[in-house]
């Protein structure tokens, strides 16, 4: 599944790419999100069926702003690492499943929305990987660490 990066000779800052593997479902994707200044809307429907509720199938229109934070995120990094994907849309049903489990599950989680994903990047240590998108205050900033992971957000600026 996925096309190929930004196919141009020369690419340049204005293109996007980002390469993902789903933890859940083993899937990759590596995709040119943003070119020629603008989203790719048949990139942003790849990456909308990649980020599904793996439980379900069900999917929603991410917000491409979640990909723009991962992509500067990445920048700032220097890395050319791949993220893994441990949960991105949430339908309903999934949300109230996982909130009647755990404490940690808002009940208008951003996940509802299509405006959060939770992931690893594979060669930037989690703890910089939240201090980066920190950094950036583009949205809220969750960290993880038993569980080894960023919760990243385009709602309001906030950190836990």
């Amino acid at each position: 599944m996925g096309m190929a990066a930004c196919l141009t000779a020369n690419a340049s800052q204005d293109e996007k790419t980002l390469k993902f593997f789903h933890t859940h479902t083993g899937e990759s994707i590596e995709v040119c999100y943003y070119k020629d200044g603008e989203y790719d809307s048949h990139a942003l429907r790849e990456l909308n069926q990649f980020l599904a509720d793996f439980r379900n199938g069900k999917s929603i229109e991410m917000d491409p702003r979640v990909f723009d934070v991962l992509h500067s995120i990445k920048s700032v990094a220097g890395s050319n690492g791949t993220y893994q994907v441990i949960s991105a849309y949430r339908s309903p049903e999934t949300n109230d499943m996982l909130r009647a489990k755990s404490s940690g599950v808002a009940k208008k989680s951003q996940h509802l929305l299509g405006n959060a994903m939770d992931v690893r990047l594979t060669d930037v240590d989690t703890k910089k990987l939240r201090d980066i998108a920190k950094s950036l205050e583009m949205g809220g900033v969750g960290y993880y660490r038993k569980s080894n992971f960023v919760h990243i957000d385009v709602g309001r600026v906030r950190y836990w």
